[in-house]
């Protein structure tokens, strides 16, 4: 078993994959070599797979995951922890919107006996570098309110693309999901609660990158709809499990 795998959730990436992918490497190289890095291309179509695999050729601890269509993120997140073999396992996004030096806030929580440790733009302390402009970040505010109010957490930023999950915790939550688009961590964060996991927020350096795939309007109708579907999802493994 490897002591960490970092997994990528790409589509579309082809541009920023390979820097992304060099900064990763850089950061390892000089204290840690059994980890491995897995990238999921979620059906993309500008060739992000193909750059992928040419860094493959000096990177060894690189994986690349094909999903053969298009399934969305969190769909590509679930494939990439069900390969994963790490005792921990991170989950990135493609941009490094978190750098990847951040991990080790993360690590540092977990060995106090946290099972999932999330980054969190909202927690005191985290540092946003650069803003996402001002209608995308305040659009991203309400629906951080709304969803609390459909799925409740208790928790101040669910969506920083930056979780540590525990190898064991991250095994039983990810084959539980069925939310496959931008909303999943709800689902996952909701899970790992009613599974008694203690999950922590840790406050993370944070800047935006442009090349953003999510439009918040035009996709603020389906992304509402797959968060009631996740709310109803939680109620009925409920109460089957109620019997």
């Amino acid at each position: 078993m490897k002591s960490l795998s970092v997994v990528i959730p790409a589509y579309n990436e082809a541009k920023r994959i390979e820097r992304t992918l060099r900064k990763i490497q850089e950061y390892f190289q000089s204290w840690k070599d059994d980890y491995e890095v897995i990238v999921v291309d979620d059906g993309s179509r500008d060739g992000t797979a193909e750059v992928v695999e040419r860094v493959q050729k000096h990177f060894p601890q690189l994986k690349l995951v094909r999903l053969e269509r298009n399934q969305g993120k969190g769909w590509a997140v679930r494939a990439g922890m069900l390969n994963a073999d790490g005792e921990l396992i991170l989950m990135s996004d493609a941009d490094l919107s978190t750098p990847i030096e951040e991990l080790a806030k993360l690590e540092d929580a977990l060995k106090k006996g946290f099972d999932i440790a999330i980054g969190s733009r909202r927690a005191e302390g985290a540092e946003i570098v650069k803003h996402q402009p001002w209608l995308r970040e305040h659009i991203g505010v309400a629906f951080g309110v709304l969803t609390g109010l459909i799925v409740r957490t208790g928790l101040k930023d669910t969506q920083c693309g930056f979780k540590l999950f525990r190898h064991q915790t991250a095994k039983k939550i990810f084959p539980l999901q069925t939310a496959k688009g931008l909303p999943f961590d709800l689902e996952v964060l909701a899970l790992a609660m009613r599974m008694g996991f203690r999950i922590v927020e840790v406050p993370v350096v944070w800047m935006d990158e442009e090349g953003s795939k999510v439009k918040p309007i035009a996709h603020l109708p389906s992304v509402i709809l797959e968060v009631l579907k996740i709310r109803w999802n939680l109620w009925r493994r409920r109460e089957l499990e109620k019997g």
